[in-house]
């Protein structure tokens, strides 16, 4: 587990250097590893988003909801991974299935919080 959380400390800097491909390959590399580091599936979708590969920004957003359905912060970077994919796509069929999962995930957030 040290392992993993090593090759995670590096991929956090090499994101916040704006390294995206390299962050990307250490996150890809701790998932082989380890395909339920909620943690890599987050940071994937920051950096997916970032980069402009949204649909893999929000593949990563819901398997960290998947992963630990408990966590309402999950639900909330699901929510604004979805509502940046939905502002990036030209077609108003993906903008509208992007704005609703943002919906559906804000709710979550909010339900688990206690906030309904």
């Amino acid at each position: 587990m040290a392992e993993l959380h090593e090759l995670y400390s590096t991929a956090s800097k090499l994101k916040d250097q704006n390294q995206n491909e390299e962050a990307i390959s250490k996150l890809l590399e701790i998932l082989e590893i380890d395909e339920s580091f909620v943690l890599a599936h987050l940071a994937l979708s920051v950096i997916y988003g970032r980069v402009g590969r949204h649909q893999e920004a929000v593949q990563h957003g819901q398997r960290a909801c998947e992963l630990d359905p408990s966590d309402a912060f999950n639900f909330t970077a699901l929510s604004v991974t979805c509502q940046r994919a939905s502002q990036a796509v030209d077609n108003a069929a993906d903008n509208q299935r992007y704005i609703q999962a943002a919906e559906q995930a804000m709710a979550q957030a909010h339900q688990l919080q206690g906030d309904m």
